[in-house]
């Protein structure tokens, strides 16, 4: 079995030697000779999480469900990839070609936070107000009003978010 694994991810090396890691990478495994069997499909996922082990459990499926391979059989590896599209910081933020700021002026869906400090707590407090039809939904967008609220809600919660936030502060607030 090792000798397997090792032979599989040098081939994998090989097939993918010219994928970014970032592609999405199905493999399709086919038996040259006999064309009444069914191809083996190894489901499409990023390049990093394809590996030796990954293909011995799909042969490991496919020996249960009484598909067979000789061990002298010509098989056919068929490389899928897909290139997923990467983003580039701020660059990235545009519709049609305009920058965010624009298009938060113009769509009342999209909320720009400029405050630098607390941002996610400004952010959740407006995406809630929306929700909940607050009064004060349109003074809190437009950074007026809501800097108290964030406050009482930071220290309610005892969050500190000087060193920043994530998903474990996002399920205390």
């Amino acid at each position: 079995m090792g000798h397997f694994l090792a032979s599989v991810n040098e081939l994998f090396e090989y097939a993918l030697q010219d994928v970014s890691v970032s592609y999405m990478v199905g493999i399709t495994i086919q038996n040259e000779v006999n064309k009444n069997h069914k191809p083996i499909g190894i489901s499409f996922r990023r390049k990093d999480q394809l590996s030796g082990e990954v293909i011995w459990i799909v042969f490991e499926k496919v020996s249960q469900a009484n598909s067979r391979f000789n061990a002298l059989d010509t098989l056919v590896v068929t490389v899928h990839s897909v290139k997923m599209p990467v983003g580039y910081g701020k660059h990235a933020i545009k519709s049609m070609g305009r920058p965010l700021s624009v298009m938060a002026y113009l769509k009342s869906s999209i909320v720009e936070v400029k405050v630098e400090e607390n941002c996610l707590a400004h952010a959740l407090l407006i995406a809630i107000a929306r929700v909940d039809n607050d009064a004060n939904y349109k003074a809190y967008r437009q950074g007026r009003q809501i800097r108290p609220v964030v406050q009482a809600l930071l220290k309610e919660t005892g969050i500190d978010l000087n060193s920043g936030g994530g998903i474990p502060e996002l399920n205390r607030i």
